[in-house]
């Protein structure tokens, strides 16, 4: 007959079956009664159970271990005890026998309380007329710890019926664990893993014989044994349970006799309080109560030393705060962690933790948009991109010197982190695809905001954390590939997610690598043996936030220099400000490193582009330089900036094939400059060989599109001040083939400039239609609304 389970046994139908059995057995009447009895008595038991539930809800401090399981960071309880969990792993054997010996040599053999003992202390106690001797099981002691009340012998009834609910619902190790996560050792401090760390600085499966057997006597007597102030008198007591452990056998001789001799020299320490910034993140975050890190201590110390050493020289320039990320690249784990200069530091909120707060990132997300127009076909690095000035329907980015280079390298706008050329490859790329990508590597404040971004994101007009950037970095330095960096152990799957392919992220990471460039620090000279790193700093408008944010293969480093109160400072920049510290991180890490660089992927290949453009050369190109480029994916059009023009004898006009005549020309090679490049020479004084006039008389010239409005913008509204006001600026950029533009207000002629020239007019308070014509009657025109304000 199949074995009813415990719960259905004790059913009152199940239990009228046994009476029925005992029936019919016919046993004798004492036994008969014993069944009944016992049957009765677990029935009752077991309705107390109901009525009286286990309240074994135990609240442990929350402790933070680094990456050696050593605590970095505990926090009190919402009773204000140190009482931290001790796993059942780290319950040393030694630990165990010592505990056993003392409190409960039958720990294992009793369903809860020891009858015998019970027995034994009862004779005792009323033989001398007093209490001499308890019975407490380990398991009564925890029951006593979980529902404290005066000792009589109704608390001791209590306790059995404690116990027996106890040894129902958990093992035997899991009733030790308890305990040793309960007992007293005096003042707020429970639980063997806090006595071991505040006394003895260690945790519990690293205690001696001697330490364990001192700690073991303390509960007992907590007010009149205080380690610390009563050490000679608990030496004393120690060694009088040694010597018992040794009559009892226990313990072999020598072990006993090394015990005796180990002084008792400890005395309250203080709970560490490491990297106060991550624990606090941590315990708001998660649950647990042992929350396991990969921090490593000592070189935490050395970067926190190093970074309140800085900011106290800059603290001169009222410079007050830093913060710093390090990541270990091959396992993605953070190893270091530092969220302010000084967490102590009242003065400048040392408590703010700056690695996590939401700050506008300035120029460090250049490399990622370069790197997806690469992975797009937009760009190689020899690509000529013009830096000159531009507005998209109102704005108008400048670089950080505020002056143009003209044509530039796309690698070139990279290492020089020119401004202009990102707006104009963002505004190409449509910045829905850099917001994809961000919001795949866990830009949060990004992805809640992508719907208000525009073009001054990749300037740093968006939101970003020392966090979020440095496991941006991490991954150029995975082959492109991001996962969220690691920053305590979980046993979740870790999704990895590609940003970069493998081919875009090599160049990107050779750009990055480069030291000629002007965001290498001014007077640094300690770089003689410093690792080859890659690296990309930035700083935010107003100048309140610099960056630097560096890897090479072991590390990712990702500095944040400021203030906390957003207070802008004229001297801050991350090339200046942020990268020296930078540079001393990695020195300290990774000093003299031989570490190899990174392997150019077989997806990477080599072919000859023109200089001029950066693209594959054409019939006329005769300077040609080796780019980088990828196979299938990079632009594949012939460069075409020299072409065959037909022109006039005399060289002042030009024909195409629609108007060229049937003979009367000759050809020459001239090369075709933008428009905007035009400008640009004319207005810094470059020389340059303009193209002849096109063929008046040609039918196609006056189906061209018109000159493009510059200034003002179209559809914007504009306020002007009723005390001062100000005129606007009335500018267009026209063809090669114009050379003079005429401007028109509500259809009303207002004056002629010639080409790419700009003129002022102060409008009246309305809507405003602007036109422009230009010499071969094409027009354009934009809608603008004027307001005049007492500004």
């Amino acid at each position: 007959m199949k074995r009813p389970k415990v719960a259905d046994s004790m059913s009152p139908y199940c239990f009228k079956k046994i009476l029925q059995k005992v029936t019919i057995v016919k046993l004798p009447l004492p036994v008969k009664r014993l069944v009944i009895v016992t049957g009765i008595s677990m029935l009752v038991f077991f309705l107390l159970c109901l009525l009286f539930p286990l309240k074994d809800r135990i609240e442990y401090s929350t402790t933070i271990e680094g990456s050696d399981g050593e605590v970095l960071h505990a926090f009190l309880t919402v009773d204000e005890k140190w009482r931290m969990k001790t796993e059942l792993n780290e319950i040393s054997p030694l630990l165990r026998k010592t505990i056993l010996a003392k409190e409960d040599k039958h720990f294992y053999k009793h369903p809860g309380m020891n009858p015998f003992a019970f027995a034994r202390a009862a004779v005792m106690n009323i033989a001398k007329g007093k209490r001499t001797s308890g019975a407490s099981t380990i398991t009564m002691q925890v029951a006593r710890a979980l529902e404290p009340r005066k000792r009589n012998l109704f608390s001791k009834t209590i306790e059995v019926f404690r116990a027996f609910q106890l040894e129902m619902k958990y093992s035997k190790e899991e009733i030790l664990q308890i305990y040793l996560n309960l007992v007293p050792y005096g003042g707020n401090i429970e639980g063997v893993k806090a006595a071991s760390l505040l006394y003895f600085k260690k945790d519990p499966d690293h205690l001696s014989l001697a330490e364990i057997t001192a700690l073991s006597i303390i509960p007992n007597r907590p007010s009149s044994l205080v380690i610390g102030k009563h050490n000679e008198r608990i030496k004393q007591e120690r060694n009088r349970w040694l010597m018992k452990f040794a009559e009892d056998g226990v313990f072999s001789k020598k072990e006993i006799e090394d015990a005796m001799e180990e002084p008792l020299n400890a005395y309250r320490n203080t709970v560490p309080k490491y990297i106060p910034h991550l624990s606090y993140k941590l315990k708001k975050s998660f649950k647990e109560n042992n929350i396991s890190t990969y921090i490593q201590l000592n070189e935490q110390l050395k970067i926190e030393k190093l970074t309140e050493d800085y900011i106290r020289h800059l603290k001169l320039k009222n410079i007050n705060n830093a913060a710093v990320i390090v990541i270990d690249n091959k396992t993605n784990k953070v190893i270091s962690y530092v969220g302010s200069a000084s967490f102590k530091d009242t003065i400048d909120a040392g408590q703010v933790n700056g690695a996590a707060a939401v700050r506008q990132p300035g120029s460090t997300l250049k490399p990622l948009l370069y790197g997806i127009c690469m992975d797009e076909g937009l760009l190689t690095p020899r690509t000529m991109l013009s830096d000159v000035a531009i507005n998209y329907s109102g704005y108008s980015p400048e670089n950080y010197d505020k002056k143009f280079n003209g044509q530039v390298t796309m690698e070139y706008a990279l290492d020089h982190s020119l401004n202009i050329p990102s707006v104009k490859m963002l505004q190409q790329l449509g910045k829905d695809k850099l917001v994809y990508k961000l919001s795949s590597a866990q830009f949060q404040q990004i992805k809640k905001d992508q719907r208000k971004l525009g073009l001054s994101m990749i300037l740093g007009g968006c939101g970003a954390t020392l966090e979020e950037l440095t496991g941006l970095f991490a991954a150029f330095a995975n082959n492109g590939i991001y996962q969220s960096p690691r920053y305590h152990e979980n046993k979740q799957v870790i999704s990895k997610t590609e940003i970069l392919s493998p081919a875009s992220n090599y160049m990107i990471t050779e750009i990055l690598s480069k030291v000629n460039r002007p965001d290498f620090p001014l007077n640094w000279m300690a770089t003689e043996r410093m690792p080859k790193i890659a690296w990309k700093t930035g700083t935010s408008y107003g100048r309140r936030d610099a960056w630097s944010i560096g890897f090479n293969k072991n590390y990712t480093v990702g500095v944040w220099i400021g203030n906390f109160s957003g207070q802008g400072i004229p001297e801050l920049s991350g090339a200046n400000t942020a990268t020296p510290l930078l540079f001393r991180i990695f020195n300290t890490l990774d000093y003299d490193s031989n570490t190899d660089w990174f392997e150019p992927p077989a997806s990477l290949e080599i072919r000859k582009v023109c200089s001029a453009t950066g693209l594959p050369p054409g019939i006329h190109c005769t300077n040609l330089l080796s780019d980088q480029f990828i196979p299938l994916t990079s632009s594949t059009i012939v460069c075409a900036h020299i072409q065959e023009i037909k022109i006039s004898p005399d060289e002042k006009i030009s024909y195409c094939l629609t108007c060229a005549p049937a003979s009367g020309y000759r050809k020459k090679l001239l090369q075709v400059i933008p428009a905007e490049l035009q400008e640009y020479y004319l207005n810094n004084n470059k020389p340059f060989e303009k193209l002849p006039e096109h063929n008046p008389e040609c039918s196609k010239v006056f189906s061209g599109a018109g000159p493009r409005i510059v200034s003002p913008s179209n559809q914007t509204e504009y306020f002007i001040s009723k005390k001062d006001p100000e005129p606007l600026l009335l500018k267009a950029v026209a063809g090669p083939d114009v050379s003079k533009l005429y401007w028109y207000v509500n259809d009303q002629f207002y004056k002629s400039t010639g080409a790419g020239e700009g003129i002022y007019y102060l409008p009246g308070e309305g809507q405003l239609k602007i036109s422009c014509t230009d010499d071969k009657g094409r027009n354009r025109n934009i809608r603008v609304m004027v307001k005049y304000a007492a500004l």
